[in-house]
This record gives C-alpha cells, structure tokens and sequence, in this order.
C-alpha cells in the first residue's frame, strides 16, 4: 500500500482536509477501487485509539433522458432487491450468507441492489463497496404513516446516514416504501416526507433522496414530488393484469 497524504493536527480540531491527486475513481462492477484513512488518537507518543475506514472517490448523477451516470460515462442500472432474512434464520444471517447472496446477484449480472426495507449489515455493506454494486439504502418507513412515528423515522434516518455515510456502493437514501396503502392525501405524512427529504440533504450533500411508491398510488399525489428520485413498484402480471402492462405505464409516467 502507498501513503497518499497524512498530517498530524491538535486533538481539539475534529476536522481536517485531504487532496487525493488524480484519483483513481470507485467505478461500480467495473473497477470498485478503494482507498482507506487510517485516523488514530495519540497522546506524546501512546496510542489510545485507532479507526480505519474504506472511501471511494466517485461522483454521479441521474438524469431523465440518460438514466444513471457514473464517473461521467452512461451506467443502466439493473438489477433486485434485497431482504436480509432466511428461512430459519431470520434476520440473524453469518457473514457465509451475505457473501452467497452477494454471489447469486452478481451471477445474474445485476450492477445494483435495492436494500429493502432497513439497514442491513456492515459487512453487506462492505462486500458492495468490494464488489462495485450501486446500492440503495433504505429506513423501514413502510406501508402506513403512522402520525406517532415521526420521530422515530428521523431517529432512523439520523443513523442510517451517520452509520454508513463513507460507503461509496451508496448513492440514494430510501425515505419511505409503499407508505400510501391508506391513501396519499395525508397532510402528516406529506409533512413527514418534508422532514426527512430535508435531513437527508442537510446531512449529506453527496447523494440524492428517492422513495418506492406503490403501484395504484397516482403519479399527481403531492408526496411524489418530494424526494429527487422516485420508483414505482408495479406487479403487473403477479397481483394484477399482465407484464405488458408495464411499458404503456412507464410511457405514460414519463
């Protein structure tokens, strides 16, 4: 490994800037590079604590004729979503599960992983940043707004950030899922929305908000027009009609 850049400040500064010359960039599957800041604490010349962590340089962005572009080059995006559970098991998975899971995705093709609906695992986390995959995080916001939940969802979202901010594989924070099951006129959850699209943004100016509607919710309902990205979870030929159904919706949406 090669040392970069290092400097040593007072232990009262918390903050300090680094320039990466001519970075070599995280670029999904294709080459998920990845440096690693060693920070540790010292007092004359003892040790008294030590933290590594792994970044990537990237940037990005989403735009509605091009899709998904990383690095500057057009990147299409396909791929599934992921619970963290097994028969058995429940949500109490060994590191063996999550790289099989990792295995079997990647073995499909996909370049991206939706993380429904909570946070996963550190070490998921750290096998797509490894493996290059373009993650979606999310907050189990799911299916009703319930108006005495509010502080738990910022609760949630404060720690899904904070927890998993240096993970280049993450690129949008999931806000909510299919939460209009009652309706999408609900001025609390509109509000809600608000406030967590908000925090996100406050807290991190790197990456975008997005959410999962589901597919009877109408595309005017003012709560799709919160986050900067949004999804639709249509069933067209599972729950209802037939899989043709998906290209007229999708024409029509845009």
């Amino acid at each position: 490994s090669t040392v970069i850049a290092e400097k040593i400040v007072a232990a009262s500064d918390c903050n300090t800037d680094f320039v990466i010359e001519n970075a070599h960039l995280w670029h999904g599957r294709k080459d998920p590079f990845l440096y690693t800041l060693e920070a540790t604490l010292i007092r004359d010349t003892t040790v008294l604590d030590q933290r590594t962590v792994r970044f990537g340089c990237r940037f990005f962005e989403i735009d509605p004729e091009r899709g998904f572009i990383l690095n500057g080059e057009e990147y299409p995006l396909r791929g599934v979503s992921r619970h963290q559970d097994r028969p058995e098991i429940g949500n109490a998975l060994l590191p063996e599960h999550h790289r099989e899971d990792l295995d079997l995705i990647a073995e499909t093709g996909s370049n991206t992983i939706r993380l429904a609906h909570y946070q996963h695992s550190q070490y998921f986390y750290d096998l797509c940043d490894e493996m290059g995959f373009v993650l979606w995080a999310e907050i189990p916001y799911i299916s009703h707004h319930m108006p005495n939940g509010r502080e738990n969802t910022i609760s949630q979202m404060k720690e899904l950030i904070t927890q998993n901010y240096n993970h280049p594989s993450i690129f949008v924070w999931g806000i909510s899922n299919e939460i209009t099951m009652k309706g999408a006129d609900d001025s609390d959850l509109i509000e809600n929305h608000r406030i967590l699209n908000d925090l996100c943004h406050e807290m991190d100016k790197t990456r975008l908000t997005t959410m999962a509607i589901v597919s009877m919710c109408p595309i005017e309902a003012e709560y799709v027009s919160i986050p900067d990205t949004v999804s639709w979870n249509h069933y067209f030929g599972w729950y209802g009609g037939d899989t043709s159904m998906n290209g007229p919706w999708l024409d029509h949406f845009r």
